[in-house]
């Protein structure tokens, strides 16, 4: 699942639905609400996707050709890497028995169909403020640094920042990870997109442009450069 182009710092979403009209629906009113979704329509699919590039949420349909969606969140919890990936099943089946063993299976939440887009859409942002709070805040503070992802505005203590997108989504990925270094390499992967090919040197500009927009403050620069290893934003709080 590759991160979407224009932002990926947005939450990933696999959608695994075989029923098109429906796997449509989701995959427009998901990117309406700021998800960068995937979508593919049978359960063996799903679980190469998963190995491929694991998802930050997976909206799985109990129903699917080749691997049932039960089968798949089982495979998914016996696995350690993907043992606490959120999960959100979709079932026609809406006795109690059939949801309770969806939820003993291991998935976080179950959904009825039919059901509405608004709901589905607050489902998984609770699900995901529940198991990874920093993918689902619209306004995350390190410091004396906010950023808004809604507003997509930033301040430092008093300030505004006024940013470009790339050093936008640059700050907001250190934002998600204070303190630890990552290498130019990293960066681009994470930034730009592992599909997108851009010569390392890049990051070295828009770390630049970060650095100047940044020490608007008197506290100076947050960005820390670790010699033959990469960047890192020094920040506390």
């Amino acid at each position: 699942m590759t991160p979407d182009p224009a932002n990926p710092l947005r939450p990933s979403v696999l959608v695994v639905e075989d029923e098109e009209s429906l796997a449509t629906l989701l995959q427009y009113n998901l990117d309406k609400e700021g998800f960068a979704v995937t979508v593919c329509g049978d359960g063996e699919e799903a679980l190469i996707l998963i190995d491929e590039k694991q998802p930050d949420i997976v909206i799985l349909d109990w129903m699917l050709p080749s691997v049932s969606g039960i089968e798949v969140c089982r495979r998914l919890r016996q696995r350690s890497e993907t043992r606490n990936l959120p999960i959100i099943m979709l079932t026609a089946r809406g006795e109690e028995n059939d949801r309770i063993r969806g939820l003993d299976t291991g998935a976080d939440d179950y959904l009825v169909k039919p059901f509405s887009m608004v709901e589905l859409s607050a489902r998984a942002r609770a699900v995901l403020r529940r198991i990874r709070p920093g993918l689902a805040e619209d306004q995350v503070r390190r410091g004396d640094i906010m950023i808004d992802r809604v507003a997509h505005r930033v301040k430092r203590g008093a300030d505004e920042v006024h940013l470009g997108p790339t050093e936008f989504r640059l700050l907001d990925y250190f934002m998600q990870h204070p303190g630890r270094v990552f290498s130019r390499e990293q960066l681009l992967n994470a930034v730009w997109g592992s599909d997108i090919y851009v010569e390392t040197r890049t990051v070295d500009v828009h770390i630049g442009r970060l650095r100047r927009a940044l020490k608007c403050a008197p506290e100076g620069d947050p960005i820390r450069t670790v010699r033959s290893a990469g960047y890192a934003l020094d920040v506390t709080g």
